[in-house]
């Protein structure tokens, strides 16, 4: 139920927002990298299609569509070359735009002055050698493919952030993942959700279960963990949830942060609801 993020610009952007609209979260950082594993081919455009047209011991199809996407990434960023262009505006378009300038800026066809970017007059364009790289798994047979390719692994170490949401109110989760969604992609933003969701869905289950007077903790534990999964029917389908005694005790002490519960002496009371 955590987002993690490596740009410092969203750490920040995504902090204040949350402030401002009094989203309960913590952001732990941590030293963290990423690598690329794969392979290298290096030479012109023409001539790594010919290289790939080739090869063997690949998925080729799928190599293929890499390199086509590569191509039209090299000759977008040509384009807009032709005249100039500013770098910071060039870059806004994606990461992909630094790989290929600073493969066209080691090449030498290029130059840069006064925060822009152009072609210089009479660079040999079609010359240019570029490295087109793509992962490890698109091999079958590295033997085979290391006849007209290298390794290639780039490592990047850079830390990281980590949002950890701690709302327990459906419309604040709600609210939250909303403005979040202006920072992450969807995938891993719909399993925060749902985690947050389910979270929340246990917490009020669990004060429900406690009732109003005190009860023994490890027994309680005990007995929830065993009703579980539960399965919750929706508009669109149904939501199972299951968990482990582990995370329903971390659950109740996040519980007691808040002044829901009091734990003490092995026993457990509930103070109040979740509004």
């Amino acid at each position: 139920m955590r987002l993690v993020t490596k740009s410092e610009k969203v750490k920040e952007r995504l902090s204040a927002e949350f402030r401002e609209k009094g989203i309960s979260f913590e952001v732990k950082t941590h030293a963290g990298s990423e690598s690329f594993i794969g392979y290298v081919i290096e030479g012109t455009l023409d001539g790594i299609k010919a290289a790939i047209e080739g090869m063997e011991g690949v998925d080729r199809d799928r190599l293929m569509e890499g390199y086509t996407s590569f191509k039209e990434s090299v000759e977008h960023v040509l384009e807009h070359l032709k005249g100039g262009e500013n770098v910071e505006a060039l870059l806004s378009e994606g990461p992909w735009v630094g790989e290929v300038l600073d493969q066209l800026m080691r090449a030498g066809v290029i130059e840069y002055s006064d925060g822009a970017v152009r072609l210089k007059d009479g660079a040999d364009v079609e010359g240019v050698k570029f490295q087109f790289k793509f992962p490890y798994d698109l091999v079958e047979n590295p033997e085979a493919v290391e006849k007209a390719t290298k390794q290639f692994v780039f490592t990047d170490l850079t830390m990281e952030y980590e949002f950890d949401i701690g709302e327990l109110d459906m419309g604040r989760i709600n609210e939250a993942v909303t403005i979040a969604g202006k920072y992450f992609e969807e995938g891993p933003l719909l399993r925060v959700y749902f985690g947050l969701i389910s979270r929340a869905i246990v917490a009020r289950e669990l004060l429900k279960a406690l009732g109003n007077g005190r009860v023994e903790a490890e027994r309680f534990v005990k007995l929830f963990t065993g009703a579980l999964p539960v399965e919750i029917p929706t508009e669109k389908g149904s939501l199972v949830i299951n968990s482990s005694r582990e995370f329903i005790w971390e659950l109740l002490r996040l519980l007691e942060r808040r002044g829901y519960v009091r734990i003490k002496g092995g026993t457990i009371r509930k103070l109040r609801d979740i509004d």
